[in-house]
């Protein structure tokens, strides 16, 4: 039997979600050769929205309308929170460095400076957010100005309820109403799915009919709120020609995951990171992890249930997420790290994870678990100091946030990777 081939370069990024595609980006953008490994990705779980700080505390549910306060106030907090080994330059650079990517990709993102923004949610309620795609934003806008706005929804379509929106956010936005369509040649279906709308929307003969449908509804209403099905690669050419056609702004709200404003990411990562260099491997993992000339370089061993390959690399930035991503597994007893079999923080035994109330308002112990690092983002091993030289962990797999009540996950995934890119770099000049 022949030796699995081997394949070298300078930094393994270990996650295809977020945080791992972030950090892809940051390093193949600096010229560092990449290997990226990963198999389930969370972006098809993504609402699109880009969140940088919302709430905290989270038991006291304080919203806020500036992020980079609400970062200052966690960082003296929760001096363990990763925000807390970062600084705001590097944030805003992490941020503008990937907004400039998606913008070459073909998604626009919109936002305010220094204050976040408010969305409809697919369930009726309002999340606090930093940035919205270009697509959201007559919503965001009309929120504010509270326009006379009408939201529609699709038979067939589950999860997603005008009626139900517009009944939950009438105190706020008095102006708010809603209409019930069938989208163009779906009447035999009993479900439809986004996905498969966005696609039949990239013709302009289904975006004739979908806009012949929506038009007897607008009446006196300034815009329009649709689910997020506004295609999935030529979504501002789609936006601006159904715009023109019915006559008022129109804007996205998310939809139940798996969304197409998640899958709009995922395919932007896989389509451009290989075209600046990143050897991008999905749906394989890393099954094993050695180190060669004393820890200074990295042996892992790739596949699936079987060695396809071996990457030979100088780094490894984790980001492998928690339990979805299979960075994290939790057993009777324990968490555990699953590929370097690194000390993860949990509160006490499994009795202790999670709270009697589902929907406490402390948050569960359990999200808060994770991976604890230095300065750099270098996890630490049971005597507590960085397991590796080179190693690096980002992402939700840390310790001490909780990024969905918080309102953090993707401001933490870009700025750690950022932080970890740029240390490794200053590694491997220093030598």
């Amino acid at each position: 039997m022949t030796d699995p081939k081997i394949i070298e370069c300078d930094l393994l990024v270990i996650g295809t979600g977020m945080a791992g595609s972030a950090a892809a980006l940051f390093a193949a953008n600096r010229g560092v050769s990449v290997v990226q490994v990963g198999i389930i990705s969370e972006i098809i779980f993504a609402s699109g929205l880009l969140d940088l700080m919302g709430v905290h505390p989270i038991q006291k549910q304080r919203i806020w309308d500036n992020p980079w306060a609400a970062i200052d106030t966690v960082s003296k907090d929760i001096p363990g929170h990763p925000y807390a080994k970062l600084n705001e330059k590097d944030i805003r650079n992490a941020f503008a460095e990937t907004l400039s990517f998606f913008t070459s990709a073909g998604i626009r993102y919109s936002s305010y400076k220094n204050r976040n923004v408010r969305v409809l949610t697919p369930v009726g309620t309002i999340k606090p957010t930093y940035c919205v795609p270009h697509t959201m934003w007559a919503g965001v806008k009309a929120l504010e100005d509270q326009q006379p706005c009408l939201i529609v929804d699709i038979h067939g379509l589950k999860g997603f309820n005008a009626r139900q929106i517009t009944v939950m956010v009438k105190q706020y936005w008095p102006g708010i109403h809603s209409a019930s369509i069938a989208f163009p040649d779906t009447g035999h279906l009993s479900e439809v799915y986004p996905e498969q709308m966005a696609r039949a929307l990239e013709l302009a003969s289904n975006r004739e009919k979908l806009a012949k449908v929506i038009r007897p509804f607008v009446k006196d209403y300034h815009v329009v709120g649709v689910p997020a099905i506004l295609g999935l690669y030529h979504t501002q050419d789609i936006l601006n020609d159904l715009q023109e056609k019915i006559g008022v702004p129109i804007f996205e709200i998310p939809t139940m995951p798996p969304s197409v404003t998640g899958l709009r990411i995922k395919e932007a990562f896989e389509k451009y990171l290989p075209k600046i260099g990143v050897r991008l491997f999905t749906q394989k993992r890393v099954l094993d992890v050695d180190t060669i000339d004393s820890g200074k370089r990295f042996v892992s061993k790739v596949g699936d249930d079987k060695i396809h390959f071996k990457v030979l690399a100088q780094g490894i930035i984790l980001a492998s997420g928690r339990f979805i991503g299979k960075g994290l597994h939790a057993d009777r007893k324990q968490i555990h790290e699953t590929i370097f079999d690194l000390p993860v923080y949990q509160t006490g035994d499994r009795s202790r994870w999670h709270l009697k109330d589902f929907l406490d308002s402390r948050g569960h112990p359990i999200n808060r678990a994770g991976l604890e690092t230095d300065h750099l983002f270098r996890p630490f091993d049971r005597s507590g100091h960085p397991a590796f030289q080179r190693l690096f962990a980002i992402g939700s797999i840390l310790a001490h946030q909780d990024w969905i009540r918080m309102k953090c996950g993707s401001g933490l995934a870009i700025a750690t990777a950022y932080k970890a890119v740029n240390a490794f770099i200053d590694m491997i000049d220093a030598q």
